[in-house]
């Protein structure tokens, strides 16, 4: 069984370890936390957000940010969604997303949860996708420059129901 806990500064080797190449770095931060490879005092930054550690019972299987990108907490923004790469396939990042949705709407009184996901990342999208986020079309999707390309971003976002499951 899949739990979340706050995050601990213990837990960043463990988690900054399952990028293992440029490119899935980028995937995840999108250059936000710094260059590749990461250290831990630059994967720092993510303890001014909201920061989550999923665990079962072999250890740390994934980890994800909540900020809140408007003055009020009526949407709260996922980041930084990372699963084990050994856990992968398993049912994991759905799971750590749905307990995530569970704090996002019951815990801190949400009306909405919203990420991004670069386009190039279609298992992520489909992990998104399958726990309900839906697309949201923008006028001008936001886009980086990595490895001398456009990356594009997905919009997804996702409404408050009744209790979320």
């Amino acid at each position: 069984m899949i739990r979340l806990r706050p995050y601990k500064t213990t837990d960043a080797n463990t988690i900054v370890s399952w990028c293992q190449d440029e490119k899935a770095f980028y995937q995840w931060t999108a250059g936000v936390l710094g260059h590749y490879p990461i250290t831990q005092n630059e994967f720092r930054f993510v303890e001014a957000l909201l920061p989550f550690t999923a665990f079962d019972q072999s250890g740390i299987v994934g980890f994800f940010t909540l900020r809140n990108p408007n003055e009020s907490f009526d949407e709260l923004r996922f980041g930084f969604v990372i699963v084990n790469p050994n856990k992968r396939g398993q049912g994991y990042g759905k799971a750590m997303l749905r307990l995530g949705l569970k704090f996002v709407f019951d815990i801190y009184g949400a009306k909405r949860a919203s990420l991004s996901v670069f386009e190039n990342n279609p298992t992520a999208y489909y992990c998104y996708k399958s726990v309900g986020f839906g697309d949201v079309i923008l006028d001008t999707p936001e886009t980086y420059q990595v490895f001398d390309e456009e990356w594009v971003c997905k919009e997804l976002m996702i409404e408050k129901r009744a209790p979320f499951r």
